[in-house]
């Protein structure tokens, strides 16, 4: 008998051997996670390979494309990643659960908080003890006064031996964590930092780089710059940054401080997208990503941080050109919503 109303069967993954059930648009790291699953992972947003397993049989529905992340040979090979892949049904993977990434919380406390544009803060925290990481990885913060409540942020800068790190914080509408730390007072109180993590830092080469940032993309990359600077880098390098209006433009003084410092050449290309309303603007207008063409290097390493949309439009482009997957790396930056519980 024919009937209107149909149940659809769970759907299973079958992670090493364990069954899990794995719910409506969830992706397979959400329910391994869920199950309580310790599944190596770290960015969550398809940008740093730590997820990655094999699909030993069934099929994913892949919410962004994975190609720049994984080699030919691991594509070839049936690897994914998990918390990009949403199961079409029954699946069975494998993965490594020795790969999760090392990270420890660090109390410290708020020692600077500079305003650097209308919606992006400095924020500077004295760690009570230090923390490894490379320039280009990020931490989860939680502030004391909202503990509930935890967002992860770039490091602004590279590890340095007082134990002092530093954040970019862009103001997001709605955000309860951003607000405050844009809005409120905070030196002295107290932050929990937990971290490192990612695998967005810079590789050893010598060939010439080009970095992309867009927004509060700006920080990994001015940290990787600032390292890579302390040890005597001397590969050509060109920083593009793509800004709203030139009251979006921030750091200045860090980046002209790199060009002055830089063992080899250096270009900084800021671009606007929104300049109509600057007629003094004298630089460069439209997309960032509209620049690659001109300015990328032959044999160039990519280093891409900001929105979703602009990564994907400069991977595209940076493919096109002839740059190999393997040396294009990107980190992209999405926005949660801040969500505080009820009181029963």
């Amino acid at each position: 008998m024919f009937s209107l109303f149909t149940r659809h069967r769970p759907t299973t993954a079958l992670i090493n051997g364990v069954s899990v059930g794995v719910d409506p648009k969830e992706t397979l790291l959400q329910a391994a996670l869920r199950h309580g699953i310790d599944f190596p992972h770290s960015c969550r947003v398809g940008g740093c390979a730590s997820c990655k397993c094999k699909l030993v049989s069934g099929s994913v529905r892949e919410l962004t494309e994975t190609g720049y992340i994984l080699s030919d040979e691991e594509l070839d090979a049936g690897y994914i990643l998990a918390c990009q892949s949403v199961p079409r049904g029954d699946v069975h993977i494998e993965v490594d659960l020795a790969r999760q990434p090392s990270r420890r919380q660090v109390r410290g406390k708020v020692v600077a908080q500079d305003r650097l544009t209308h919606d992006i803060t400095r924020l500077v925290i004295q760690l009570e003890k230090s923390l490894a990481y490379r320039a280009g990885q990020y931490a989860d913060l939680s502030l004391d006064s909202l503990p509930q409540l935890r967002r992860s942020f770039s490091f602004a800068s590279p590890a340095q031996p007082d134990a002092q790190v530093s954040f970019f914080v862009r103001r997001v509408p709605g955000g309860v964590f951003t607000g405050v730390v844009n809005d409120r007072p905070l030196l002295g109180h107290g932050v929990t930092v937990e971290g490192p993590l990612g695998d967005f830092h810079l590789r050893s080469a010598d060939a010439p780089l080009l970095l992309i940032a867009g927004g509060s993309g700006l920080a990994p990359l001015l940290a990787m710059l600032q390292g890579a600077m302390a040890n005597g880098a001397s590969r050509p390098a060109t920083l593009l940054f793509g800004a709203r209006q030139a009251r979006d433009l921030y750091a200045l003084g860090d980046i002209s401080a790199i060009a002055t410092q830089w063992h080899g050449s250096f270009s900084f290309v800021p671009v606007l997208s929104e300049a109509a309303a600057d007629a003094a603007w004298q630089g460069e207008r439209g997309l960032v990503t509209a620049q690659i063409p001109a300015l990328l290097p032959p044999g160039a390493h990519a280093y891409l941080c900001g929105p979703p949309a602009m990564i994907d439009s400069a991977i595209t482009l940076l493919r096109e050109a002839g740059v190999p997957r393997e040396h294009i790396h990107a980190d992209r930056f999405t926005t949660l919503q801040d969500v505080l519980p009820t009181s029963a």
